[in-house]
């Protein structure tokens, strides 16, 4: 378990994240930035993170959206080398990330929690999952053990499994390890799940345990944002649906940061959020 820090002041966190290249200039490569923008306009489902987003977006647009929201270099004849996420943006969202949180607490909201990068993010979500968890939130866990077939290359196919690392942190494994995601199918199979907690006496009602908030990234965020959920999560340089999402009012807060950090370099942000929200981690 990855300790976390006394609470940073908003300075010295911009200055963690900028030293660990989390914002300011990053390792992620304009090159790739670029081409992933090129295939959200394209329409390619990889890069669209389970989200049905308007077909007006186009290269101009997307770069001109992502320097707003995320803070990459402006201009378009910038086409490889590094590229930068603005540090204020990132401080601005933990905080309205820091408070969505805090006002799932006080509600003892419902809450899915999950992730597409369990290698570096883990430790993160675990934290706000114990800290939910110790605030009377009902951590969700839907559709453990779900599978389906994703395509590996050469006409090949390998099978996921949806699992919660504790106390409820949704991700995906084969039989030997965790695995990076884009893909929203497993957000998807949980929301199915959810949907049928429906009473029987009130077949129109609400689902019992319908999340009122999703904690995620990737396609866990982009499909509980389709869905209507709340949706607050994080998203790298190179992952401009979530923030078309965010544009388009479907996803609620984008933090921008280089998601592929080692884990323990989260752990200023983790206590910045849970300091923002008015909870500690029980550990």
């Amino acid at each position: 378990m990855t300790s976390i820090p006394p609470v940073p002041t908003r300075d010295e966190l911009r200055a963690h994240l900028v030293r660990n290249m989390i914002a300011g200039e990053v390792a992620t490569p304009r090159e790739n930035n670029l081409r992933h923008y090129r295939r959200m306009v394209a329409g390619h489902p990889y890069y669209q993170f389970g989200l049905e987003l308007k077909p007006s977006w186009t290269e101009q647009t997307v770069l001109e959206m992502m320097v707003e929201r995320c803070g990459v270099d402006p201009d378009p004849r910038h086409e490889f080398g590094v590229d930068t996420i603005d540090p204020e943006i990132t401080l601005d969202t933990l905080e309205a990330m820091g408070d969505r949180i805090g006002l799932a607490a006080r509600r003892r909201e419902n809450v899915v929690i999950a992730t597409g990068h369990p290698a570096t993010l883990t430790p993160l979500y675990q934290a706000v999952a114990r800290a939910l968890d110790g605030a009377g939130c009902r951590l969700l866990t839907p559709a453990a053990g779900w599978t389906y077939e994703i395509e590996t290359g050469h006409g090949g196919s390998d099978l996921r499994r949806i699992v919660y690392a504790p106390p409820g942190v949704a991700m995906l494994e084969d039989d030997h390890r965790t695995h990076h995601t884009h893909d929203p199918q497993p957000m998807e199979a949980m929301l199915r799940e959810l949907a049928g907690t429906v009473s029987a006496d009130s077949p129109e009602a609400k689902p019992d345990f319908w999340p009122d908030l999703a904690i995620a990234d990737h396609g866990w965020a982009g499909a509980a944002g389709q869905a209507g959920i709340d949706t607050v999560g994080f998203a790298d340089c190179n992952d401009p649906a979530l923030f078309a999402g965010a544009a388009e009012g479907k996803i609620d807060v984008v933090v921008p940061l280089d998601d592929g950090v080692s884990p323990q370099l989260y752990a200023p942000l983790t206590a910045y959020i849970l300091g923002r929200a008015g909870l500690r981690d029980p550990g």
